[in-house]
This record gives C-alpha cells, sequence and structure tokens, in this order.
C-alpha cells in the first residue's frame, strides 16, 4: 500500500494552508492500551499539533485523543507528547532539514493501515499572509472556472 493509504481517521486541511508541504514521511505512533481504542472510533484532533525532533527521536505534541469511555481508571492523557516511529537515516535527514529557518514538521493525515497507526508528517515551510491569499485567489478562481464550464454543459 502507498505511503498516505489506508482507512483516513482524520486529516489536518489547515497545514496547507499554513504551510508548503515539501515533503512526506510515514511514521507509526507508539500509543497506550485505550488510545488506540479512542483513535479507532475517530476521536482525535490532529489541528493543532506539531512535531519536534528531541534527543534524536521525534515526537508529536499537542495531538488530542480523546479519553475511551469505556476505560476506567487505566484511561490515557488525552494531549500528552508521543513518540513517533521512523527510521534513523529518515530522522538524521529530518534535523538537517528542521533546523532551517522556516521549516517545521506538521502532522498531515492520521490512518490505519495493516492494523497500525499510521500518521503522515510533512516538512512545511510557513507561509506568509500574501501566500495565503494568493492560494485563496487561485481556489475561487478555479472554482468560478469551474462552476462556468458546468453551467455551459448544462
Amino acid at each position: 500500500m502507498p505511503k498516505g493509504q489506508g482507512n483516513a481517521i482524520a486529516t489536518n486541511k489547515k497545514a496547507s494552508h499554513d504551510y508548503f508541504i515539501e515533503d512526506t514521511y510515514e511514521a507509526g505512533i507508539v500509543l497506550q492500551g485505550t488510545e488506540i481504542k479512542s483513535l479507532r472510533a475517530g476521536r482525535v484532533n490532529i489541528k493543532d499539533s506539531h512535531a519536534r525532533i528531541d534527543r534524536g527521536e521525534v515526537k508529536l505534541i499537542n495531538l488530542h485523543i480523546a479519553e475511551y469511555e469505556q476505560g476506567n481508571r487505566y484511561n490515557h492523557d488525552p494531549t500528552r507528547t508521543r513518540k513517533l516511529l521512523l527510521h534513523r537515516k529518515e530522522i538524521d535527514k529530518l534535523i538537517g532539514l528542521t533546523q532551517q529557518q522556516g521549516y517545521a514538521l506538521v502532522p498531515l493525515k492520521i490512518y490505519i493501515k495493516n492494523g497500525f497507526a499510521k500518521i503522515l508528517i510533512g516538512l512545511g515551510r510557513g507561509k506568509k499572509k500574501y501566500d495565503k491569499r494568493e492560494d485563496l485567489k487561485r481556489k475561487q478562481m478555479k472554482r468560478d472556472v469551474d462552476r462556468a464550464i458546468k453551467d455551459h454543459m448544462k
């Protein structure tokens, strides 16, 4: 199965608005017992999360996985820092790339692949305000053209 394919649970639509995504990496997530059950139920929010490299490990910060309803005392902390599983070569490459000014690791999508929870993280370069406005104009023009073609075909 290609990278980024699987049963998508959550996507970060705001990432493409705020960043130019230059490269993507598929990583596994280290989860506790009730987290995977809550994740499979779709109770996850990746909008405000980001990844950081700390002491040679990639950590996912501020990912919100809601508590599992039947989890009783074994429930997890919803916004705890989670470790991501990547190959050493990929981590070394990311260390070099993220030290450049304006680059960040942004989670794009969480999905289940072959029974394992995976996350697609992107190496993103931050957009300026004028870049965002330009993208919005481009999307609106494309929408207008598609609408005109659709009306013309009727």
